[in-house]
């Protein structure tokens, strides 16, 4: 079962850093729409950890809900550490 979250959570990491790069390059400077992915992400692993205490054993793909939450919460942590950085590294470029 660790093993489902592990991978559910690289693959979530992986898709919100693709998703993360492309918006931060085809947004203004000025805007902080590249880091919508990441908060939806964190909100619904949030509420998947929740409802891992509210419903029964949910199983899918392999992981329970709370496997599920605890992915989610991790990938969207990777994914504003790594979205903040980029966006920090096009701010400078456009004060140059």
């Amino acid at each position: 079962m660790i093993q489902s979250v592990f991978t559910i959570g690289i693959i979530l990491t992986v898709a919100i850093l693709i998703l993360s790069f492309i918006l931060v390059k085809a947004t203004p400077k000025t805007k902080y729409i590249s880091y919508y992915p990441c908060m939806f992400l964190f909100a619904a692993g949030l509420i998947l950890l929740l409802f891992a205490t509210i419903a029964e054993r949910t199983f899918i793909m392999g992981a329970g809900l709370g496997g599920w939450g605890i992915a989610c919460v991790f990938s969207a942590a990777i994914g504003f550490i790594v979205t903040a950085i980029l966006d920090s590294f096009q701010q400078e470029d456009a004060k140059a």
